[in-house]
């Protein structure tokens, strides 16, 4: 999930009901208008496949992908979070297809059928890795440039691609804006309430934690799916979709190792360390960018924390009543985000 450092109220309590009230010409009764306020879920679950799963080898993977829309189409690769997987992008990839882009949603290292070409790779987790995955993946596919689009460790991928490489990016959507690892920020102390919402990354830092997820992965991920979208009422078969990914064989290293990296209690590899010396600095995004907040940021829902670090085009959105799987739970405004930010 998110970063720790600004989200100290991490989940929001729930859905909240408009209405708007009209005057009438009948003085003996008021009659209520239609309600104005738009359906953020309207065509959540409507698709249940996202069709083939593909292989390519992209850097020290061969990663699985699903691809849909025209070949010669604009480029789109969309990157889920954890613990969740391409199905996030199961509305919204038809949405894109069908207004001519090549879509490309791939499962990160440690997700599904994405692999390691060779069992002596270190199972790494941190951030220049996953991104660096991803260029491989561009690389790969022969797509020299593409509008990226993310949430939770998608974001972070998007931001860093977009900061590192902005060659690589024609347009950026980032859910929860700006959120590169900081490690030295990482080392400071939040209030308690704000910790409480991170008790996953402690479990994560002990043995007893590295075991207890990998033994009861299906019911720890489903759990932080209910916490991180309190409003979304998802089924069993929308869940096991995508809880098949997690039985990757290296998918608890990868994640275990990803949050221990990011609390400074397991090391990074040598060969993305001037990587994430660029990334300490906090790089400023010069592509146009869109960034999009749900309830999950709760205080940072404004976006202000982060505006300064998009110095290109730039717009924010903000998603009342949704959680953080953004693109499934509300995939036709994250698609039209998606749309906008690929017409800049």
């Amino acid at each position: 999930m998110i970063s720790r450092r600004r989200f100290g109220q991490a989940f929001a309590a729930g859905l909240a009901a408009t209405s708007l009230a009209a005057c009438s010409s009948n003085a003996t009764a008021p009659a209520a208008a239609p309600s104005t306020t738009p359906d953020l879920r309207a065509g959540s679950g409507e698709h249940t496949s996202l069709g083939e799963v593909k292989h390519v080898d992209a850097g020290v993977l061969n990663m699985a992908y699903y691809e849909s829309g025209p070949s010669a189409g604009q480029p789109v690769v969309l990157l889920h979070g954890w613990p969740y997987d391409p199905y996030s992008y199961v509305d919204v990839a038809p949405i894109l297809a069908a207004a001519g882009h090549r879509v490309i949603v791939p499962f990160l290292r440690g997700y599904g059928p994405t692999t390691f070409k060779s069992a002596q790779t270190v199972r790494n987790g941190q951030q220049a890795a996953v991104a660096l995955d991803v260029v491989a993946l561009m690389d790969a596919l022969r797509i020299d440039k593409a509008v990226l689009g993310g949430y939770d460790w998608g974001s972070r991928t998007v931001d860093i691609i977009a900061a590192l490489f902005p060659e690589r990016c024609q347009a950026v959507v980032a859910v929860s804006g700006y959120i590169v690892t900081n490690l030295v920020a990482n080392r400071k102390p939040l209030a308690p309430q704000a910790e409480l919402g991170w008790w996953y990354q402690y479990y994560f830092a002990t043995e007893r934690g590295r075991a207890g997820y990998a033994a009861n992965r299906h019911d720890f991920n489903k759990l932080i799916w209910k916490t991180a979208s309190p409003a979304w009422h998802f089924d069993d078969a929308t869940y096991d979709r995508s809880a098949a990914a997690f039985d990757n064989p290296d998918h608890v290293d990868i994640v275990v190792h990803n949050y221990r990296w990011r609390l400074g209690l397991a090391p990074g590899e040598p060969q993305y360390e001037a990587y994430e010396q660029k990334l300490a600095a906090g790089p400023a995004i010069t592509v146009p960018a869109i960034t999009i907040a749900s309830d999950f940021d709760g205080a940072a829902k404004d976006g202000k924390a982060y505006r300064s670090k998009y110095t290109g085009r730039y717009e924010h959105r903000i998603l009342d009543g949704i959680g953080h799987n953004v693109p499934q739970e509300a995939p036709r405004p994250f698609a039209q985000a998606i749309l906008d930010a690929a017409r800049q």
